[in-house]
């Protein structure tokens, strides 16, 4: 059932991709087309008597090929954008892992949950994620419930998993933001994030109908699992200990980033809007631009409508970075930073 569930999942990617691909593909037909008909003015004028308004008309029809022309490259440079900016980024996108509980005092912990989410570097040693995956508790009914009563909530192992890195990364307190579902979380042996590329922050998200790329880990360990070679697949598919799980994926190399691309639908306030599919685990994926800047933060879904998927602006991750950079530690104590939960009337991964 999980498999069938996947395989779907990826099919459903796979067609999302083949449908860019395939727009922007008719896209580049239709402006080589134009270049070939303004090129054909071009002759029409030259072989006519040579007059100031026909050397005018000449001139426009240059500068209209040349126009088309540097639209063609950027066309070109937006359909190979989603597999370099892959290669480039693949291995500074970790797979957060963890596990929570919350209790009363001494007595067995009412709730005990496992998390997993995305985290990306933005700084020495710094991950962007969501809230909601740095104090899993955020927006969690639940646990707000609990904790209205007089419960503490507590992280008992927070990691990160890099591609190609065989062990995890201890991650420690950094800041949360106390009006988006975004954190910034510093990893504690920063030599080996050292030497992975940092993702770079646009300046804005941008204009609506861009192409958007949206990286991460949909799925958590079942979708690490599933994506897996057949004979490990057999091995890890009905595993109940995912921290086990995922050790073992690392050490054959498998934690390895999904992505899906769309278009951005719309920016408001501090959400972005696009169509590129994610799922639970996609949490705090880093969303691009074509040119592979991040213009927002992957953190939810829209109930019923699967044309939209919602991400924190870039606009709000700057300014949190910024201040985490500026001090070199938590900004906010623990009380400060949980605060009220957001309402949420969208699914959140």
């Amino acid at each position: 059932m999980l498999q069938q569930l996947i395989c779907q999942n990826l099919k459903l990617e796979e067609i999302k991709k083949s449908t860019v691909s395939s727009n922007r593909s008719h896209q580049i037909l239709g402006v080589v087309s134009g270049i070939i008909v303004l090129l054909g003015g071009m002759v029409a004028c030259n072989s006519s008597p040579d007059t100031s308004q026909q050397q005018r008309s000449l001139d426009d029809l240059r500068a209209q090929v040349r126009q088309l022309t540097d639209q063609v490259e950027q066309l070109k440079q937006e359909q190979s954008a989603p597999a370099a900016l892959l290669n480039r980024y693949r291995n500074s996108i970790g797979y957060i892992y963890g596990v929570y509980h919350v209790g009363f005092g001494k007595q067995p912990p009412q709730m005990k949950t496992r998390v997993s989410g995305t985290g990306f570097l933005v700084g020495d040693g710094l991950l962007a994620t969501n809230r909601h995956v740095a104090e899993p508790w955020y927006g969690d009914s639940d646990a707000k419930a609990l904790m209205d009563r007089g419960a503490t909530a507590t992280l008992e192992s927070l990691v990160v998993f890099f591609p190609n890195s065989p062990k995890p990364l201890r991650l420690l307190p950094g800041s949360v933001s106390k009006t988006s579902d975004l954190a910034i979380l510093r990893i504690e042996d920063s030599n080996v994030a050292g030497a992975l590329t940092v993702l770079p922050l646009a300046p804005t998200p941008g204009p609506a109908g861009q192409l958007v790329m949206v990286l991460g880990y949909p799925l958590g360990t079942q979708g690490l699992v599933a994506k897996s070679p057949s004979g490990v697949y057999e091995r890890l598919a009905y595993r109940q200990n995912d921290m086990d799980t995922v050790s073992k994926l690392a050490a054959m190399s498998l934690i390895r980033p999904s992505t899906t691309y769309g278009h951005l639908g719309d920016v408001v306030g501090d959400k972005i809007v696009y169509d590129a599919p994610s799922a639970h685990g996609g949490s705090g994926g880093p969303v691009l631009n074509s040119k592979g800047e991040v213009i927002g933060v992957n953190f939810a879904y829209m109930d019923g409508f699967s044309g939209s998927t919602l991400g924190i602006s870039v606009d709000s991750l700057r300014p949190l970075l910024s201040l985490v950079e500026a001090t070199g530690n938590n900004t906010l104590n623990r009380s400060q930073a949980l605060g009220p939960a957001l309402e949420q009337p969208h699914s959140v991964f």
